[in-house]
């Protein structure tokens, strides 16, 4: 039964507790009066899995900084109760960054407490599963694109490749190129997944286990855009094959965090390399999800994410963290 407002005496949440060392999670209970600071009391509908909650959740990595700790770093949901006069109980609203299941309680929980100034309304258009299908990962896609864009990818400059293409933020960067209109080659270790791209929009697919990346600090040019969410040394090669001008966005390092590459690609070939970081103000913040909304929206959200009850979360994180998962995991919460 879906509980009122004010009648829940504890909700469920999944906590990461300082025990490893790291941390520990575990699903648990806990009561409004244990919920984080902020002034809008949010009934959160959806969450996320991405990897960097496997990691809280499993204590594989140093990221929460207080304990207990709500993981999740993103969500969507209805204000139940709020002091600002921005919103009103019944707004839908969507958040992640800003610290969340870092230093303030995230979205793996039924009820949630955050600052306003922390609160996008949910933009027309998409409905608060789309926007937690989307979370991070689709907002992360959106300003790589957005930012390679500023940067002078045409669709007309030729291909974009997109490395770790079964990824949450690739798959989504996938189905929204090739919405564009891009011709979109997609880079995977996981050549079992090609009809799952090329459903996506992918042109090509691209076999990362069967690919012959080389040693010359120049390859021969083949991209007109990039993005990468592996890093290391495929992010060199990447860099070595750009064409003139071209664009790389680098959201991911999947492949290792040492990047060792020759600068003439960038001194010769004029090659951009953009940083893609998702803790951005507020209004930037709006303003990519106001076109994931619209020119950005993806078309197969429905092929990329799909709904997980909240007592799977455990072994969602374990399947994450073994690479058993291609695009989206959303947590549902009325799911039973």
């Amino acid at each position: 039964m879906k509980a009122t407002p004010g009648s829940d005496p504890v909700f469920r949440a999944y906590r990461v507790h300082d025990n490893g060392r790291f941390g520990e999670g575990r699903l648990e209970t806990m009561t409004r009066d244990e919920l984080d600071h902020g002034n809008v009391l949010v009934r959160v509908a959806y969450a996320s899995v991405n990897y960097k909650d496997a990691l809280t959740a499993r204590g594989r990595a140093k990221i929460a900084r207080k304990f207990p700790l709500v993981a999740g770093i993103d969500l969507s949901g209805t204000v139940e109760e709020s002091a600002d006069a921005r919103f009103r109980p019944g707004d839908e609203v969507l958040t992640h960054s800003f610290g969340l299941a870092v230093d303030h309680d995230g979205g793996y929980a039924e009820l949630g407490r955050f600052p306003a100034d922390w609160l996008i309304p949910l933009p027309q258009g998409l409905s608060l599963y789309e926007a937690a299908a989307l979370g991070v990962a689709g907002h992360t896609a959106g300003l790589a694109i957005d930012l390679m864009q500023l940067n002078g990818l045409r669709r007309e400059n030729g291909k974009v490749l997109v490395n770790g293409a079964t990824g949450g933020v690739p798959s989504i960067a996938i189905d929204i190129l090739a919405r564009l209109g891009f011709h979109v080659a997609a880079l995977t270790g996981k050549s079992e997944e090609a009809g799952y791209l090329t459903a996506l929009g992918a042109a090509e697919v691209l076999d990362r286990n069967a690919m012959e990346f080389g040693t010359r600090p120049l390859e021969a040019t083949f991209w007109a855009g990039a993005l990468d969410s592996v890093g290391g040394e495929q992010l060199a090669w990447i860099a070595r094959t750009m064409q003139k001008d071209g664009v790389i966005a680098a959201f991911g390092n999947a492949g290792g965090v040492d990047f060792k590459g020759s600068v003439l690609p960038f001194i010769l070939r004029g090659v951009r390399l953009l940083g893609v970081n998702v803790d951005n103000p507020l209004e930037r913040k709006k303003a990519i999800w106001q076109r994931l909304a619209t020119d950005l929206r993806p078309r197969h959200l429905d092929r990329i994410a799909r709904r997980i009850s909240f007592e799977t979360l455990p072994q969602a994180f374990e399947d994450l963290l073994a690479a058993r998962v291609r695009g989206r995991m959303v947590v549902d919460f009325s799911l039973r």
